[in-house]
């Protein structure tokens, strides 16, 4: 019964199971054992218990020994959670929420995977947007459900896992979307078929409520609408996706070329002979 393990799993993490953490730590306290005093700490234990399905280095869960939270849900999530982070401040412009895949790509924007430990650290810079990999499966879509339940809950709490909810949300309209996304080794999808993957995204940042122009992410939503709307960006990104997304296009815009340039040359030698005709 190896299956009912992953049930585990999801039910520790569901926001209506959650128990105080200090009344774990508490019963955690009264059943060690007298050698066991300079054992790990709960949250270490913890965040190894989870790691058996979340799967990250060892290194990264040492580094969140001595991490607290108001409960098992609230401890793996701010595990997630960058330290010293810091949130945007207000400003004079407001925040835009930026277009999907299909019309980044157009307007020249690409999306590689990033390399930081947790799939929150967002970058752009040069047109590129830098997504470390997310893994979709029964046990993550639970996960980022409950996270966004309880950021909407406890109005004390950061919304990073509600901003990036909508960030997602916002990426992805269609299944070809998620399919480039899958494509770019930012989503690993063990969850479904591409549209079931676009629809839990979209319930996921559907109706969620927090202030854009101060979540962590408000920056990287502007400079992208920015780069978005720079109209030389995305002409020439529009030509290029046009002529050179596949080398069938290239084919049809190399061939149309030369026979513009034959043409071309046909009519300057065809007006030479006429302005210069040979001599009898």
């Amino acid at each position: 019964m190896a299956w009912i393990i992953a049930f585990f799993y999801r039910d520790f993490l569901r926001l209506e199971n959650q128990i105080p953490f200090f009344v774990l730590e508490r019963l955690f306290e009264v059943t060690k054992m007298p050698n066991e005093e300079s054992g790990p700490s709960l949250s270490l234990l913890a965040l190894r218990f989870f790691n058996n399905i979340i799967q990250r280095r060892e290194d990264i869960i040492e580094s969140h020994k001595d991490l607290k939270g108001l409960h098992l849900l609230d401890l793996v999530r701010s595990s997630f959670i960058p330290p010293h982070q810091e949130l945007s401040k207000r400003g004079n412009i407001p925040t835009h929420i930026i277009h999907c895949v299909s019309k980044l790509r157009r307007s020249g924007i690409c999306l590689n995977p990033g390399k930081e430990d947790s799939f929150l650290v967002v970058k752009f810079h040069h047109g590129v947007i830098e997504m470390p990999t997310i893994t979709i499966d029964d046990f993550m879509t639970s996960f980022l459900v409950n996270c966004v339940a309880f950021e909407q809950c406890h109005n004390s709490s950061s919304k990073h896992l509600t901003t990036y909810a909508t960030f997602l949300d916002s990426l992805v309209n269609t299944a070809k979307d998620v399919e480039y996304l899958s494509d770019c080794n930012i989503i690993e999808n063990f969850f479904g078929t591409e549209a079931e993957v676009a629809r839990f995204i979209n319930n996921l940042g559907k109706d969620v409520a927090f202030d854009i122009d101060l979540c962590y992410l408000s920056k990287l939503f502007n400079d992208v609408h920015d780069h978005y709307q720079n109209s030389w960006h995305v002409q020439w990104a529009g030509f290029k996706y046009r002529y050179f997304d596949t080398p069938w296009s290239f084919i049809s815009a190399l061939a149309a070329f030369v026979l513009l340039l034959l043409t071309v040359t046909q009519t300057f030698y065809t007006v030479l002979a006429y302005v210069n005709p040979p001599k009898k």
